[in-house]
């Protein structure tokens, strides 16, 4: 072995062996700390820390971290990790430890040396048109030399050249709806547009049916409320500009490619580049929609659906072929020629612990990603500056000796996050035997800030309770006799038979660092954000999303000026992690999980019932298993209410405190979607049926009914149906007393 890689193998053991001890070591308790331990959750300190969160700060922060592009494992990302292990270490301000942890992650990056390229190609061999190969520099940012060049990460190298179709959003559907309309797939190469699917569906969709390369853009439509004139974009606005293109990972799982279920130390199993499932099959290249606009408003054939015509100022038509009277030749091509290539690089995420002066062994996680694409102000530098005026706050209480958490606090900075959230999930599986004992909860602030209307909140059901507490001691920024909690019912409610009409709370998918905690560990999630209001913006997410356009500067003028919607995030936030770092009684509800229960089930009743009931399949014995988990939570409820005027018992403490913190595990089946990387979650898995319930009972439902006469779909409906049932009666023994 040469000496370098030798020493990048001593160099990474250190790390994570360094990340084992900090773990390990403030899960015991210290004797000789002056500050007294809580007794319970301390309102008047509440107040303190929700006072001294600094929306100025939260600003100058951001200003710093966005100054240059990060993307994973690039020099400002390094120095990033350095300025968080400075922030942490500091001895005035800082945490009780921090440490560096080193994984070897496979990345997928474009070659300087031959950029990608779009090309319109005459039957001559003329090259007619090219696509930008870079987006149009307009604050002085965009041209910075470590601007990556737009690419899909994970897409495979080549030069795809074929007649050009217009394939909406790459969905099976959409590329099923052209065949019907006579279009011939083969060696085409099929233009679609972000949203509706996974962006590497897009391409495992069209290679399913011929196409040789994809090309994927942002229509105005989709993002802009039809905006695209360059006076009416950034930064004239918060609009994405003509030249705007989202990058992105094209990787259909998430972890480390190479390792998936392994952490990626350096002696862990790899599998060969050519063995790795979930890389997009075919060449695929994002473009920007002035460019998407010069070929699909040339495009000839039929005109396409209604619902498939966007904000680009033409008829969108299906192909192939361009238009007789158009700018290119009819049979003019399109060439699609990508130099992606993937390599290993040394990854890095930083950790900050607070050591819990009661029950140091049980940890509430606090995380963030720091890579981006390019700057990141918004994705996901506003989640960072929150991060880290939290932890000041915080850490500068610890230092002064005035206060010290109930349980251990642990603040995560993961790397690589963009690339398939690489950081978090090489974490839980390094750590993941430690986290299933001793998690009892994970808070995610990815982007802190998509504008400045209203709360967003995700989690799964235990969590509503504690974020609804926080919200409701959190002014709202810019209405002074409004909550946070109370602009939040405005702009989003739903009506429960339980509360009555309350804020709605998202579910968790995919989409940030929380996805291993909840699908693979069973760790009760959250996921904590500012957004816009729905009824003013049909965008489907905010405009400059993964571009070189995501500056602070676009932050400081369009999303937060005044930057008082990251201090309400970063109040609401905090308010969370007391509550769970520092209450004697962990604040969850079993109750919420019971309305979720019985929501899955009247939704199963109703849709899947008329199906199953024929062929003998009954939902009685999921009915009886709510039905037990209902009663199972309401009276752990009640005997909590009465633990609550009598705690003096510490084990009947912890024993309740264990019940809760375990119930999300309960829900784990790791054999339920054999076919998904790290989903085991019974209740939380990705569902393609339109049904609300149990997700693989309803995508067994959906599958069984297109081959009705196929035994094996059925049985595979029957399993699915004992594996819902058995995981809530396995929750509902989790909160029953102990026989």
């Amino acid at each position: 072995m040469q000496w370098w890689k030798v020493t990048l193998v001593v160099v990474g053991l250190a790390a994570l062996f360094g990340l084992g001890i900090i773990l390990g070591h403030f899960g015991i308790p210290k004797k000789d700390d002056p500050t007294p331990p809580p007794q319970d959750l301390d309102q008047e300190l509440l107040g303190t820390v929700m006072s001294q969160l600094d929306a100025h700060r939260i600003q100058e922060n951001l200003r710093e971290l966005s100054l240059k592009p990060h993307m994973a494992t690039t020099p400002r990302d390094e120095d990033l990790v350095r300025l968080l292990l400075q922030r942490w270490q500091n001895p005035e301000s800082g945490l009780d430890a921090a440490e560096q942890g080193v994984y070897e992650v496979l990345l997928s990056f474009p070659n300087q040396e031959q950029p990608n390229t779009v090309r319109v190609v005459s039957p001559g061999g003329a090259i007619l048109f090219s696509a930008r190969r870079s987006e149009e520099n307009l604050t002085g940012e965009q041209g910075d030399p470590e601007v990556v060049q737009p690419y899909a990460a994970y897409a495979p190298a080549g030069t795809p050249q074929g007649l050009l179709v217009y394939a909406n959003r790459g969905s099976e559907s959409d590329y099923e709806h052209l065949k019907a309309q006579g279009v011939n797939l083969t060696g085409t190469i099929a233009l679609t547009r972000y949203g509706g699917v996974g962006r590497g569906a897009k391409a495992v969709n069209g290679a399913k049916h011929g196409v040789a390369g994809v090309l994927v853009y942002t229509d105005p439509g989709d993002i802009n409320d039809n905006l695209k004139l360059p006076n009416e974009t950034f930064p004239n606005s918060w609009a994405l500009p003509p030249s705007g293109v989202e990058r992105g990972s094209y990787y259909e799982h998430f972890g480390d490619p190479s390792t998936p279920y392994f952490p990626s130390t350096p002696f862990a199993f790899r599998l060969e580049n050519a063995d790795i499932q979930g890389f997009p099959p075919i060449p695929t290249q994002p473009i920007g929609f002035e460019d998407a606009q010069q070929l699909l408003c040339n495009l000839g054939g039929s005109p396409a659906p209604a619902a498939w015509q966007g904000a680009l100022g033409c008829q969108y038509r299906l192909g192939p072929g361009f238009l007789d009277n158009g700018q290119f030749p009819r049979d003019s091509q399109v060439n699609v020629t990508v130099h992606n290539r993937v390599e290993l690089r040394n990854s890095s995420n930083v950790l900050g612990v607070i050591r819990g002066a009661v029950e140091p062994d049980r940890y509430v996680l606090y995380g963030n990603h720091r890579d981006s694409w390019v700057h990141g102000a918004v994705d996901p530098s506003s989640g960072t500056a929150v991060l880290l005026e939290i932890s000041r706050v915080l850490g500068t209480l610890v230092k002064k000796g005035t206060w010290r958490p109930r349980r251990s606090v642990v603040f995560a900075s993961w790397g690589a996050e963009e690339f398939g959230l690489i950081g978090s999930t090489e974490f839980t599986e390094e750590f993941f035997t430690k986290l299933q004992e001793w998690a009892v909860a994970y808070i995610n602030v990815d982007i802190a800030v998509f504008a400045n209307a209203t709360l967003r909140a995700q989690g799964t059901p235990p969590a509503q309770s504690v974020i609804f507490s926080a919200a409701k001691q959190v002014p709202a920024p810019g209405k002074s006799t409004l909550t946070v909690y109370d602009s939040w019912l405005q702009h989003s409610n739903r009506s429960s038979p339980t509360h009555g009409v309350i804020p709605s709370l998202g579910s968790l998918g995919a989409g940030s660092d929380y996805a291993a905690f909840v699908h693979f560990l069973g760790i009760t999630s959250m996921d904590i954000a500012y957004t816009y209001d729905r009824s003013k913006t049909s965008a489907r997410i905010y405009p400059t999303y993964h571009t070189a356009f995501d500056t602070f500067q676009y932050v400081e003028s369009f999303l937060d000026p005044g930057f008082i919607s990251h201090q309400a995030v970063a109040r609401t936030a905090a308010n969370t992690l007391l509550r769970l770092s520092d209450s004697l009684l962990l604040p969850f509800k079993t109750s919420d999980y019971s309305e979720t229960l019985r929501g899955f089930l009247q939704a199963a009743q109703e849709a899947l019932g008329p199906v199953l009931t024929p062929r003998g399949i009954s939902l009685e014995p999921l009915a009886a298993a709510v039905g037990r988990f209902e009663q199972a939570a309401a009276k752990l409820d009640q005997h909590i209410e009465t633990l609550k005027n009598n705690p003096s018992d510490p084990l009947k403490v912890r024993m309740v405190n264990d019940q809760l913190m375990l119930l999300e595990r309960a829900f784990l089946n790791p054999r339920a979607f054999p076919e998904k990387y790290y989903y085991s979650h019974v209740l939380w898995a990705p569902r393609t049926s339109s049904v609300p319930t149990f997700p693989g009972l309803a995508n067994a439902c959906e599958e069984a009914a297109k081959t009705p006469d196929d035994p094996k779909a059925w049985a595979t409906v029957r399993k699915q149906l004992s594996i819902a049932a058995m995981a809530v009666v396995g929750a509902a023994i989790t909160l029953e007393p102990v026989a």
